[in-house]
């Protein structure tokens, strides 16, 4: 049976000028869309429904400052519906990863408004991913190396690497209840930063164990305030930091990802399809630009993770766009379009190491293979050097 809904688009049959992609585009509600539709995002009409995932690739510069290199990589993959730009941190307490981009001074400002005015002149659409990565980070990241943030202290299993050495993860510090408004706070100075520096929207990284996802699921999160123990509770800062960006861009320029069934970074919860239900029904009224729901990955099954809470599962509890991702090939994101649990599909390794996807993927032309050993290395190798096809 079709599980394909209607109210994911206030679209109706009408034809649109896209200034981004420099034709005429013509929605039709009535037509099965496939990942070459347009689709109406919030206030960004995408070209197609082919989006690049967020991918760290710790490349930024001293001082975690984006580079023309940057502005390089996701110039190249500007025929993407959308781009949604690498995980960025809101605070210096927010940082776990050597190299990784942050959204809080003058100088990530000028950065980023490099790569935005990169993707903008190829005719692209591109957000930001707001990130805060809680416990997960290490005292070598943080500022005269305190203890990392979580709430609660509850030590995850696993190591970190701080630019030197594979190290154990520590003990975190739990916030107090006075402190998460100052969170909240960062949070929407990253999104004020965000649109200082050109972004067409940002997206509230909620997802893969990092500080928002730690406060959602029980797992992590062991208060007895009003931020923890049920669902309402541990869904509330989640709610109240996407308040916060909304007052910032407006509602219709915001996205949130979560992964419901991963485990990355050692994430659990006792009952995920009830958990992420209710904050997606939460969600539902604010009217965002999406939510970017991923589904359990082969990755995530060989590390104990279980299929059943997913973008399909979660589809009945939200009213808006889905995006999806999680190890989709041309032919599977299509059949998700299709089937209605999904209204746009974000590529991650594919549009790494295929700069031009979307013209592959029309083509039906062979993919790049991804090289895994560069993910994360310095310079332009297994980062700007996967070349396109030739004209």
């Amino acid at each position: 049976m079709s599980m394909r809904h209607t109210f994911g688009s206030s679209c109706t049959n009408r034809q649109i000028v896209c200034p981004s992609a420099l034709h005429t585009i013509h929605l039709n509600p009535f037509m099965t869309p496939n990942l070459f539709s347009p689709l109406q995002l919030g206030a960004i009409l995408t070209p197609n429904r082919i989006y690049l995932a967020p991918l760290t690739r710790c490349r930024a510069e001293p001082g975690n400052v984006p580079c023309e290199l940057n502005a390089e990589y996701y110039k190249q993959r500007a025929s993407g519906g959308l781009l949604i730009a690498e995980a960025t941190s809101v605070s210096p307490n927010g940082y776990g990863y050597p190299n990784t981009p942050g959204i809080f001074s003058d100088a990530h400002i000028t950065g980023w408004k490099k790569v935005t005015s990169a993707v903008h002149e190829a005719g692209g659409f591109i957000f930001l991913q707001l990130w805060h990565v809680g416990r997960v980070s290490h005292p070598s990241f943080q500022p005269a190396g305190a203890l990392p943030v979580a709430p609660s202290a509850v030590k995850p299993k696993g190591q970190v690497f701080t630019g030197t050495e594979m190290a154990d993860f520590v003990t975190p510090r739990a916030l107090d209840s006075t402190e998460i408004p100052a969170v909240i706070a960062e949070y929407a100075h990253g999104a004020q930063a965000a649109k200082e520096a050109g972004f067409d929207g940002v997206e509230i990284h909620n997802a893969n164990g990092y500080l928002l996802d730690q406060f959602l699921r029980d797992g992590t999160n062991q208060r007895t305030d009003s931020y923890g123990g049920t669902v309402e509770n541990r869904a509330r800062l989640t709610l109240e930091v996407t308040k916060a960006v909304i007052d910032v861009w407006g509602s219709d320029r915001v996205g949130i990802r979560f992964s419901p069934g991963g485990v990355f970074n050692d994430m659990h919860d006792s009952n995920p399809l009830h958990t992420f239900g209710y904050v997606l029904e939460q969600l539902s009224p604010l009217q965002l630009a999406y939510a970017h729901v991923t589904r359990v990955s082969a990755q995530d099954i060989a590390h104990g993770a279980r299929e059943g809470v997913g973008p399909r599962e979660l589809r009945p509890h939200y009213r808006g766009n889905i995006v999806t991702n999680g190890g989709f090939t041309l032919e599977t994101g299509n059949q998700a379009l299709q089937e209605g649990w999904a209204d746009a599909v974000a590529f991650g390794v594919p549009f790494l190491a295929n700069p031009d996807l979307p013209n592959r993927f029309k083509l039906g032309a062979p993919l790049n293979e991804a090289d895994p050993a560069t993910f994360y290395t310095p310079g332009p190798k297994g980062y700007t050097d996967y070349p396109a096809l030739s004209h």
